[in-house]
């Protein structure tokens, strides 16, 4: 198979691609295709199939062209015409073996391309369906909003894809429409960050909607783009050539158009971890999932447009992890159910119940749930310091079961509030042990 050497940076940077021609499209007589898709870590989850396989896939507007992943023995999937090829991305590990192919079918509700090129990571380590709790087999960006003018409400769960010339532009108050700048197959979106000082900084952002993460700033004290005093350094995320590390802070707040969100969570991620880029231009980060669920979209990369409109998440909180611990799924395993059954009803008169006897019957049914367990524990915060360790086991949160709920219900158990008591119950060894804490805000501000 002929090889290639391809550089890729996966969520910031995308693939040059050359030679491809492909295109979305849906029936003339339709207004606009709706979608619906599930925001899980404030990631938009869609249904895709690719070749007749029906997959899921994060919309990741920092990527060009979709990759695949994720695959198991259990999957079968065919792609066309493929060749080999070595990737190299974020982190400082070694490039990867990976696959090109062309030439195949994807489908988007009824949103087609019957030419899509796409990449196949064939590294069983990156994995988003551990750190999500469902399953998740590739990304997909650029291909899907050059061909269309994307509706994403964050609110309601839903995409709309309309044929660029069918779709209207009508003047509204509560909707704001500025510049949206398409370079490189990437979307810019300049903002206005606020520090400590209440200095104002312009900045150029990638629109990343494959972040999860609210900002990411790239550290530049010439620029005035200085790590706040009051940080922590802390696990960001993987790439394809390793794991990627940064400073984790907040800012005085972010400003995009007339929209202003205040105490706003950034990260600093380390410069180590973008191997082989040596010049961002002038970018000077990115802007991530946990801002933008606060809007309802509109991205029209033909005219080079976005269109925001607050939507009920705007003024709630940035989420902070408060007790300090990453989960995350790791297989499966047996638990032990009780159940009681009534077997039967013996009656003492044929046409009236009167006195009755029931026979029950106890039972044990094992059953098979995923089982959770931390994947990180930041330092000196309120779990590491319970003595909660990396590997642990999650039986119960407060008392709750955690295999009777989703791996993000779980998390915000453990996040609700600063200052409430959380009690968790792990096994370690073979052992089951009790764990109390009170989450705390890393960032809460000192009074003198």
């Amino acid at each position: 198979m002929a090889k290639r050497r391809i550089y890729l940076l996966l969520f910031f940077l995308c693939f040059s691609i050359l030679g491809f021609s492909q295109r979305f499209h849906i029936s003339n007589k339709k207004k606009f295709e709706k979608i619906r898709f599930e925001l899980v870590n404030n990631l938009m989850v869609v249904p895709v199939e690719l070749n007749g396989a029906k997959l899921s896939f994060i919309l990741d507007s920092g990527v060009s062209s979709p990759i695949l992943f994720n695959l198991t023995e259990q999957d079968s999937i065919q792609i066309n015409n493929v060749s080999e090829i070595t990737l190299r991305g974020l982190g400082e590990g070694e490039p990867i073996k990976a696959l090109k192919s062309e030439e195949n079918v994807f489908k988007i509700g009824n949103a087609k391309n019957f030419n899509q090129a796409l990449y196949v990571v064939l590294d069983k380590d990156l994995n988003f369906s551990t750190s999500l709790g469902i399953p998740v087999h590739g990304i997909i960006g650029y291909d899907l909003f050059k061909d269309f003018v994307v509706e994403v409400n964050y609110s309601s769960g839903f995409l709309k894809l309309y044929n660029p010339n069918n779709y209207t532009y009508r003047p509204s108050k509560k909707k704001e429409t500025m510049p949206l700048t398409i370079n490189g197959k990437k979307a810019f979106v300049d903002g206005i960050v606020s520090r400590d000082d209440n200095s104002e900084v312009p900045v150029k952002l990638l629109v990343d909607t494959g972040s999860s993460d609210a900002l990411w700033l790239f550290h530049d004290p010439e620029k005035g783009l200085e790590v706040p005093e009051n940080n922590y350094e802390d696990f960001l995320g993987k790439g394809l050539s390793g794991n990627i590390f940064g400073k984790r802070t907040k800012v005085n707040g972010i400003r995009i158009g007339s929209f202003q969100l205040n105490e706003a969570k950034v990260a600093f991620p380390y410069r180590e971890s973008f191997g082989n880029v040596k010049d961002f231009g002038d970018r000077n980060g990115s802007v991530g999932g946990e801002v933008l669920k606060r809007f309802n979209i509109v991205f029209d990369y033909p005219r080079n447009k976005i269109t925001l409109a607050k939507n009920g998440n705007f003024n709630k909180p940035f989420h902070y992890n408060l007790a300090g611990i990453d989960l995350q799924h790791n297989g499966v395993r047996y638990i032990a159910r009780s159940i009681t059954d009534a077997r039967g009803v013996v009656k003492l008169e044929e046409k009236n119940f009167g006195n009755v006897q029931i026979l029950m019957e106890n039972r044990t049914r094992l059953s098979l749930v995923p089982e959770i367990i931390v994947s990180g524990i930041r330092a000196g915060s309120p779990a590491e310091e319970a003595g909660l360790k990396e590997g642990d086991v999650i039986l119960a949160v407060n008392g709750k079961r955690v295999h009777d709920y989703k791996l993000q219900e779980i998390l915000q158990m453990l996040n609700q509030k600063e200052g409430k008591k959380v009690r968790v119950q792990i096994e370690r060894y073979s052992k089951d042990l009790l764990f109390t804490f009170v989450l705390k805000d890393i960032f809460e501000t000192k009074k003198p």
